[in-house]
C-alpha cells in the first residue's frame, strides 16, 4: 500500500509520506515535509517544508503547519486550528533565522479553531479546547481551556475527563489508572 494523494492535492518532490497516509482536496505537502504513515491530511491543509510528522496523525481541514512544528505520532489537529513558528512578525522583515520550535508529543488533541503559539511543547495526551490559545509549555495529559489557555483538569489517554482531585483515580470510561498530585497528571 502506498500514500493515497487527491487529484487536486499538490506534494512537492522531496515530501517523505508514509504508507496508507491520505491526502485530500487542495493540500499542498511542501518538500522537506517527513510524514511517517497511516496520516490524514483533510481539505486545504498546508504543510511546510520543516514539519516532521509522526504515524497515525489527522489533521482536519484548513490547517496550516509552518516550519519548526513537530507532531508526534497520534496526534489530532482540529479544523482551522493554527500554528505559528515567529513571536513578532513583520511583513518588512524577514526573520526566519527565529523561527522558534513547537512540540506536540504523542496522542495530544488541538480542538477547533485553537492557536498554539510558537515555541512551546504541548505534553502527551494533553488536550486544547476549542478556541483556546497556549501561550506556554502544557503539562502531559493537561486540559486547556481559554484565552491565554489555563489547565482546568485532566484526561485519560482514551479522551475521557478524569476527577482532577489529588490521589490516585481511575477513568470512569476504560478504567484506566492515574496519580494527580499538584501539577502532574501520571499513569499508574
Amino acid at each position: 500500500m502506498t500514500a493515497t494523494i487527491h487529484s487536486s492535492a499538490i506534494v512537492d518532490d522531496g515530501a517523505t509520506l508514509g504508507e496508507g497516509t491520505c491526502v485530500w482536496h487542495w493540500v499542498h505537502i511542501s518538500a522537506g515535509a517527513r510524514i511517517g504513515a497511516r496520516c490524514s491530511f483533510g481539505q486545504n491543509v498546508f504543510v511546510a517544508g520543516d514539519v516532521l510528522i509522526g504515524d497515525n496523525v489527522k489533521v482536519q481541514n484548513n490547517v496550516s503547519i509552518y516550519d519548526a512544528v513537530t507532531l508526534e505520532d497520534d496526534v489530532f489537529c482540529g479544523p482551522s486550528m493554527v500554528f505559528t513558528n515567529v513571536n513578532n512578525p513583520r511583513s518588512h522583515v524577514s526573520r526566519k533565522h527565529e523561527y522558534r520550535r513547537t512540540i506536540v508529543k504523542k496522542g495530544a488533541t488541538i480542538g477547533a479553531n485553537a492557536t498554539i503559539v510558537c515555541g512551546h511543547t504541548i505534553g502527551e495526551y494533553a488536550f486544547i479546547g476549542a478556541g483556546a490559545v497556549v501561550t506556554r509549555d502544557v503539562e502531559a495529559y493537561a486540559l486547556m481551556v481559554g484565552t491565554p489557555a489555563k489547565r482546568i483538569g485532566w484526561m485519560c489517554q482514551c479522551g475521557e475527563r478524569l476527577d482532577s482531585t489529588l490521589g490516585e483515580h481511575a477513568c470512569a470510561a476504560c478504567h484506566s489508572r492515574y496519580q494527580i498530585s499538584g501539577n502532574s497528571c501520571t499513569p499508574v
